[in-house]
């Protein structure tokens, strides 16, 4: 007979938790199962003052471990979520394989990166053109996963939360405009470059100019997209 009730009542890391032994011994050769499978309790498994089982570990995360372990061929790791890789280390610490497959794979998707520059003229004209000067990066996609992969160096000012997270923006960018490093985060999270485009020289000597852009750099003014997409 088992010493655990059929609801065994938990606190991990400060978080309480009431959960059908069922559930704990679901996955084999798991440290819940290992832990709670046996004829009495641990002697390393302590108690808390109300008489929960005490686990040391993340409970924020933990409910993600009892979901995945209720239903493991219907559970789907949510998109966008940002805590992917300390999720992972739950699910090693409890030993559930599956569930580290799981967060191994990332939901597909498309971003598009996109910014506004110009070519920037020294007193000496084209004889002292500077590279260029980004003065935003846009970023258009579905908002979960542009969270998911700029996470605070997204800026959202622009766009308020008017819906979910499944829904779509144009009007994010970036607090930095460092183009390469916008790359790398999306190479990080498993994205490829599959298109690009650019505008040509935008403007005229007739247009009306900006106070303090000089003629010759308003007709060098472009924009470009970049599109990224992850499998």
């Amino acid at each position: 007979m088992s010493a655990f009730p059929e609801v065994v009542e938990l606190n991990v890391g400060g978080t309480a938790y009431a959960v059908s032994l069922k559930t704990l011994l679901a996955e084999d050769g798991s440290w819940l199962q290992d832990t709670f499978g046996g004829g009495s309790p641990p002697p390393d498994l302590p108690v808390d003052a109300r008489g929960h089982y005490f686990i040391d570990r993340d409970g924020g995360l933990f409910r993600h471990v009892l979901d995945y372990l209720r239903d493991p061929a219907r559970y789907a790791v949510p998109i966008g979520f940002l805590e992917r890789d300390r999720l992972r280390r739950e699910a090693e610490h409890y030993r559930l394989p599956g569930l580290i497959e799981l967060l191994g794979k990332q939901a597909p998707g498309c971003i598009t990166v996109g910014y506004r520059g110009s070519f920037q003229f020294g007193r000496d004209g084209l004889a002292d053109v500077k590279f260029r000067k980004i003065t935003r990066l846009l970023v258009h996609g579905r908002v979960a996963l542009c969270r998911e992969v700029f996470g605070d160096t997204l800026n959202e000012s622009r766009d308020p939360d008017h819906g979910g997270s499944d829904r779509y923006t144009a009007r994010f960018f970036l607090k930095h405009v460092f183009i390469e490093q916008a790359f790398d985060m999306l190479q990080e999270q498993g994205f490829r470059l599959v298109a690009s485009c650019g505008s040509g020289t935008a403007g005229s000597v007739s247009e009306n100019l900006k106070p303090g852009v000089d003629t010759e750099e308003n007709r060098w003014n472009h924009y470009n997209e970049f599109v990224f997409v992850r499998d």
